[in-house]
């Protein structure tokens, strides 16, 4: 039976991986500072701690794995990254995880292992036209991140390809554009888009007013949970080592976003935009390279995966409404 590991299974990607993998016979270890929120994933054994310490990645990181997933770090939604206030924190907490996790790695002669960079890499000078963003891998040299967690991302993503160069450990590094679905964090400030705006929408009545941070034209693109797991796997059977992005092409403003939970909820309710963080102006996956080396791209559009992630909020905005 192949051995796994998932470092972050408590988190929203992690816990659902470990579904992933358990469903194709994996024998599965995870790891995180906490348990999963909202879940109880099928791991079979769960080891709770703080990968930043070296002491515990050593009883986490104990033997030869099949493949290691690095998914642990400190991040969250605009609100978290984008402010300035947690810099130091997001920059330090992940660094030193993915020092620790990548050399025990190494040590014990993992046979593959897959790193969770993300889309927040790309030079803040190519994403100023939300109409035209450009994420093509090889556009993020010249660096210029518009966050510390994006300058951390890309000096992990060279750290793990450095022991690739050095050590001939094989590295999967790849890019993630917005993963988004249910059981991830839908409140408390390190949610993501999709969740909050799903939230803010669950929480009113029609024609009631919910908030949006800047003019709402500016654009990403979201990737449901399901379809990320898919390219994970994908990936991670090819024999290319990336960095390769894993998002969907179908780019949306944040109110075409509103309009699209709206219509799923019945309910059509006004948007008061007021100033907030709000990251780069414009960001959508180039799948052109994924494609070519893993011949994977996303199958389903938004709305599907939006359709059951407001579902699942919903539900869990009427139980605390039930509660109080």
């Amino acid at each position: 039976m192949k051995k796994a590991l998932v470092c972050g299974a408590g988190g929203f990607i992690g816990g659902h991986l470990v579904k992933r993998l358990k469903s194709e016979g994996f024998w599965v270890r995870g790891a995180d500072i906490k348990p999963h929120d909202f879940s109880a994933p099928p791991w079979d054994e769960f080891l709770l701690g703080d990968l930043r310490d070296q002491a515990f990645c050593k009883k986490v990181v104990d033997t030869q794995f099949d493949e290691i997933y690095q998914l642990a770090a400190d991040m969250g939604g605009a609100g978290y990254i984008f402010t300035g206030e947690n810099d130091a924190d997001v920059m330090h907490n992940s660094a030193l995880i993915n020092l620790n996790i990548v050399d025990l790695a190494h040590k014990f002669k993992a046979r593959k292992i897959f790193y969770s960079s993300s889309a927040c890499i790309y030079p803040e000078y190519n994403q100023l036209d939300p109409e035209n963003p450009k994420c093509s891998e090889d556009s993020a040299l010249p660096a210029h991140p518009d966050s510390e967690y994006g300058w951390e991302k890309l000096f992990s993503e060279r750290l793990f390809l450095s022991y690739k160069r050095n050590y001939g450990l094989d590295v999967r590094v790849a890019r993630f554009h917005n993963i988004f679905g249910p059981e991830g964090t839908w409140r408390g400030g390190k949610e993501k888009a999709p969740a909050a705006v799903c939230r803010k929408i669950a929480e009113v009545n029609a024609n009631e007013t919910i908030e949006i941070w800047g003019d709402g034209k500016q654009t990403r693109s979201f990737l449901y949970i399901d379809e990320c797991l898919d390219g994970i796997r994908k990936f991670m059977d090819s024999s290319f080592n990336g960095p390769v992005n894993i998002g969907s092409e179908e780019m949306v403003s944040i109110n075409q976003l509103a309009e699209y939970i709206m219509e799923i909820a019945g309910k059509k309710v006004q948007i008061k935009h007021i100033p907030g963080p709000q990251g780069v102006r414009g960001r959508k996956s180039d799948n052109a390279l994924i494609f070519e080396k893993v011949k994977w791209k996303p199958s389903k559009p938004l709305k599907d995966g939006l359709r059951s992630t407001y579902q699942w909020i919903n539900e869990q905005v009427k139980q605390i409404s039930v509660k109080h």
